[in-house]
């Protein structure tokens, strides 16, 4: 049964593209939907899981003064978070994703809040998520769900 990561996967082939990912929330998860594809070895550079601040910090080389003004849960460190990806990997498209899936509100973010940067080429985009899940997994899963969509789209409008 064809899926939309297989589709994911044709594009990125058919475009020559290779993709690099960046996840906290999400745990892995959008990775692990990637490589659920057949073909996801020629376009999948590999992920980093950076859960903690430290590891944001420490393997991305994110300057502790965007997490210390803005969050770990924030647009701006979903863009650091990208641009570090995309120095570790230097794929063609580089997605990063950070939020709260609970079970308790984090940083005065409300549960279920993400943001998504997707570094297409040269182009970054950056989205606000939410997810109106109540258990924590369920959260996670919707987030990948909504990431994955989001790029999607991004892709479909390459030329």
């Amino acid at each position: 049964m064809k899926t939309f990561i297989d589709d994911i996967i044709t594009i990125l082939k058919d475009k020559q593209l290779t993709l690099a990912t960046c996840e906290s929330v999400t745990g892995g998860m959008i990775g692990s939907n990637i490589v659920s594809a057949a073909g996801a070895s020629k376009v999948y550079l590999g992920g980093l899981i950076t859960y903690s601040k430290n590891t944001k910090i420490n393997l991305l080389k994110i300057e502790s003064k965007i997490i210390d003004n803005y969050g770990t849960i924030s647009k701006e460190t979903a863009i650091v978070m990208a641009k570090g990806v995309k120095v570790k990997f230097n794929a063609d498209i580089n997605l990063a994703i950070t939020g709260n899936a609970g079970p308790n509100p984090d940083e005065d973010k409300q549960i279920g809040l993400a943001y998504l940067t997707i570094i297409l080429i040269d182009k970054a985009y950056t989205f606000e998520l939410h997810s109106e899940a109540t258990e924590r997994n369920n959260i996670r899963i919707d987030l990948t769900y909504q990431a994955l969509t989001k790029l999607l789209d991004l892709l479909k409008q390459v030329k």
